[in-house]
């Protein structure tokens, strides 16, 4: 570690402003609900029925300072990585030669989405598993997102953002090599990081299969690429269509017109709740009770960081700079060299099958192409987009095994 960067790693403490509190509790009660008639089921989008007591509470129950409690046990940092701010835990292994590991996260996540992995990776012998096993855990809020705002360099995308998460591991807290877990945006991150660091990686462990042009082309807001679906057989119409109801409204809103439903997002709680929690609703297992999966104080933690940091909007903007600065290759051999392995969940509603070996097949079809090293590859029948926060157990188990066999 640089002296720079030594000198500059002080200790980083979640301690919201009570003003900041004060405003956010006075938006919350003066929220103005909307009429929502016949939308019971939600086929219009997220019914006040469903929002409103998550709203009231959000104002008069849920406590902050609790939660704050809960964020400050990690050991956490922030500061300037190459022109941009870089909040990120760190929280060292126990057991004999522990390795770092990279956990990155995606849209609308945070951090705090990845904390119920953290303690098993970090001290295995504590949650009965085997001390060889132990991870130096490093987990960043990546640039425009939670704490690492505001942003000083408004085209921050995935190649950038692997740049820093590069400076971050090696100049900064000197390790000579890590290995890398990611999903959804992360993913993208991790696989570029694949294709340009790969001498610094032990391999990438990610949850999605993107390819690395994603959000690129003339149709680049469209996920569906212009595909018809009228002549597809009946399952695979089914599927298909489920997942553009799933996922494309938000990539097409955030890649044509992020900064219009910005302004909406970042002075209204409720709004900008309603945006998020609507993606962590409909993207989590498919299969699962959401209420159950995902209690309302975890909810509020998270959607309360992108509130305090005012993130929302340089989150959004992740998109559309994908599209605008698309990064060149550095070399023309197949994209990830890096080992690579993968934990998929079949909750997911991408790409929405019921067996492991339709989702294998899919990903030989797809996305592996750009995978030059493929090692493991697990499919879990429970968990939807959110693994490490919906599945973390399998989440565990595969990270171990898959770095067990690169360490």
């Amino acid at each position: 570690m640089s002296t720079e960067f030594r000198d500059a790693l002080a200790p980083f403490h979640v301690n919201v402003e009570q003003d900041v509190l004060n405003d956010l509790h006075a938006r919350l009660k003066a929220t103005r609900f909307a009429a929502d008639p016949e939308n019971e089921d939600e086929t219009y989008g997220l019914s006040t029925a469903y929002l409103k007591p998550i709203v009231e509470y959000w104002a008069d129950g849920f406590d902050w300072r609790a939660a704050e409690a809960k964020l400050n046990v990690y050991n956490q940092h922030r500061l300037d990585v190459d022109g941009s701010p870089v909040h990120f835990i760190h929280e060292r292994g126990k057991g004999p030669a522990p390795i770092p590991l990279l956990l990155m996260h995606g849209w609308p996540w945070t951090y705090y989405h990845w904390f119920k992995v953290i303690g098993p990776l970090t001290d295995p012998a504590a949650y009965g598993g085997d001390p060889a096993d132990a991870f130096d855990v490093i987990v960043p809020s990546l640039p425009g997102f939670g704490f690492s705002t505001p942003l000083t360099n408004p085209r921050e995308n995935y190649a950038s953002m692997a740049d820093r998460m590069q400076t971050l591991m090696t100049d900064v807290l000197g390790y000579q090599k890590y290995g890398v877990g990611a999903a959804d945006y992360g993913a993208l991150v991790a696989a570029r990081l694949g294709h340009k660091y790969v001498d610094s990686l032990y391999g990438i462990h990610l949850a999605k299969d993107m390819p690395p042009a994603m959000f690129q082309g003339d149709r680049y807001w469209d996920l569906t690429g212009g595909q018809r679906t009228e002549e597809l057989p009946d399952d695979v119409r089914a599927r298909t269509l489920k997942f553009h109801e799933t996922y494309v409204s938000h990539v097409a809103a955030h890649l044509l017109d992020g900064q219009t439903i910005t302004h909406g997002l970042n002075d209204s709680p409720i709004g900008m709740l309603a945006w998020i929690l609507r993606r962590w609703k409909k993207w989590s297992d498919r299969n699962g009770d959401f209420v159950a999966n995902w209690p309302v104080d975890d909810i509020l933690t998270f959607a309360t960081i992108y509130w305090v940091t005012q993130s929302i909007g340089s989150s959004i903007r992740a998109y559309k700079n994908a599209s605008l600065y698309p990064p060149t290759p550095v070399n023309d051999k197949t994209y990830v060299q890096a080992p690579a392995s993968f934990t998929m969940q079949l909750g997911d509603a991408f790409p929405g099958v019921d067996t492991a070996e339709e989702r294998i097949d899919i990903f030989k079809a797809g996305g592996g192409r750009f995978y030059a090293d493929v090692r493991d590859f697990y499919v879990h029948k429970e968990g939807g987009h959110f693994g490490p926060y919906e599945n973390p157990d399998f989440w565990i188990h595969d990270l171990r095994a898959s770095f067990r066999k690169l360490r």
